[in-house]
């Protein structure tokens, strides 16, 4: 097997206060891979972060980063790892090309001017190289920070909440970046609350929760494992209750009466819609129209920390 990327075994993260933020946490990463990890505000994601980027100092376990130990070889394993915090953090007197160059000569990169313009354009930022940092939109100076990390061509890019306040249009723009990075062989981990984006984004999910990771699994895996189908029939007329001839299936009403749900997994075999139908029309239930849907990763994410909990 090839040596992942990203490394973790058996890590653990306890304050002083005795507060356990990271319990034990084992996470492989491999190289041009796009992570999401997921879970509640105070679930460990940012420590987790924290600790791979050499911020935080954990109670104990390994790090390795592109092979190089985060205590043993810092210097070495930082140099792999571009950052992009939570936190709007740029100096606003600067201008866009002097911070990302700056944040290039941080890690005794040489100069490359043809990179740092390269980043600019991916970044839609070519246009505001001159401009100080303070006269940007919010959301400009997310993308800022993007192509700072990005200044000394890392091979990890950590994003934590990177599309946090940034408006829907450049939240798409800033995703088609991260394709890009993915493809180029970047490999992406990324902590974020629109669910709807690691379901679009990512290779793999990982859920964090009270410090431990719950599960890492390949998303289209999780989804075939813990979605579920909805099948939803408008009624002719509505009903009060499903017909004692239905007890046998997974059936719910909706809509005051005038709809009937029909759960079921379709990676399963046989769904019982068929039966479903045939006992339908014995019991002289019609309906007029159908359709169906698949659980969407939020919902399977809510399902595992109920579970959990």
């Amino acid at each position: 097997m090839t040596q992942p990327v990203i490394s973790i075994v058996g890590l653990n993260k306890t304050y002083d206060s005795g507060f356990i933020a990271l319990d034990d946490v084992d996470l492989a990463v491999p190289k041009g891979e796009i992570l999401a990890l997921l879970g509640p505000n105070g679930a460990g994601k940012t420590t987790l972060i924290n600790v791979v980027c050499g911020i935080v100092s954990p109670t104990r376990g390994t790090v390795h980063v592109g092979g190089h130990d985060i205590i043993r070889e810092f210097r070495a394993a930082r140099e792999q790892i571009g950052l992009v915090p939570q936190e709007l953090t740029v100096e606003p007197f600067a201008k866009v090309w002097s911070t990302v160059s700056f944040s290039r000569g941080l890690f005794g990169k040489p100069r490359d001017d043809a990179h740092i313009e390269r980043v600019l354009k991916d970044l839609s930022l070519w246009d505001k190289r001159n401009s100080l940092t303070k006269e940007l939109s919010g959301g400009m100076k997310r993308r800022v920070m993007i192509a700072k990390a990005l200044a000394h061509e890392p091979e990890v890019l950590f994003l934590d909440e990177p599309t946090a306040g940034v408006d829907v249009e450049l939240r798409r723009s800033m995703w088609n970046v991260v394709r890009r990075l993915r493809d180029q062989g970047v490999t992406i981990v990324l902590t974020t609350h629109y669910l709807e984006e690691a379901e679009m984004m990512a290779d793999r999910i990982g859920v964090i929760q009270d410090g431990r990771i719950a599960l890492v699994e390949k998303k289209t895996q999780l989804m075939q494992k813990l979605g579920v189908k909805r099948l939803t029939l408008r009624l002719a007329q509505p009903i009060t209750h499903v017909p004692e001839a239905l007890a046998d299936h997974e059936l719910s009403l909706a809509d005051d009466g005038g709809g009937l749900v029909y759960t079921y997994n379709a990676k399963t075999g046989d769904s019982g819609i068929k039966q479903l139908f045939a006992d339908l029309e014995a019991a002289g239930v019609a309906y007029v129209d159908v359709d169906t849907k698949e659980s969407s990763l939020e919902e399977i994410f809510v399902h595992l920390v109920e579970k959990k909990s």
